[in-house]
């Protein structure tokens, strides 16, 4: 991919859906360059998602955080690739989650409002974000399987072969937390399962 940031979000948007390009000059228009240090918070929970971010450097994850002190990781992203709680953004809704930077990292950012003019705007602006949004929600229903279904040793399997340069990217105690292993077990998944 381009290092331009802006050519990186149209290969990608591209990819799902093309548009025309007085569409996708107008998309392009309402992005913005951000980044912030590493372990910072984006998104806290009980705040609506202001942003939808494109990653175009750095790894962050998506995690939920309980009056028990529990922690799970939900998801992690890097580019490229969207971040941000998705549900909290498209229904302007407050969020059960936060969204923290992992690593130092760097972003392009729109508004909801911003976004949701454009979609009221261009029925295929819209389109695009419906299909995105269904690629999202397909691998959600994909995720709780795994969960629900796949020992241990599946899940690691399954989250290697999506995603293999994982274990370069991110801290183990994190991989562990989004399979819902035990630090112990993780480090016995590694011994175990070529890679």
């Amino acid at each position: 991919m381009s290092a331009d940031p802006i050519v990186q979000l149209k290969q990608l948007l591209f990819f799902i859906h093309s548009l025309e390009e007085n569409e996708w000059d107008e998309l392009a228009a309402i992005w913005q360059p951000f980044t912030a240090k590493r372990k910072t918070i984006l998104t806290h929970a009980g705040e609506t998602e202001k942003y939808l971010y494109f990653v175009t450097d750095g790894v962050q994850r998506v995690f939920y955080h309980d009056e028990y002190d529990r922690e799970a990781t939900i998801a992690f992203s890097y580019p490229p690739s969207f971040t941000g709680v998705a549900d909290s953004f498209l229904m302007q809704t407050a969020s059960r989650c936060f969204v923290e930077t992992l690593t130092p990292s760097s972003f392009l950012r729109t508004t909801y409002a911003q976004l949701d003019e454009l979609m009221h705007e261009y029925h295929n602006i819209e389109h695009l974000i419906r299909l995105a949004t269904n690629t999202a929600f397909a691998g959600v229903l994909e995720r709780m399987i795994e969960i629900q279904c796949y020992s241990a040793e599946e899940k690691f399997r399954t989250l290697l072969k999506r995603s293999p340069h994982i274990l370069n990217l991110i801290p183990h105690k994190y991989i562990a937390n989004y399979m819902g292993v035990d630090a112990t077990n993780f480090s016995k998944l590694l011994a175990k399962v070529r890679i």
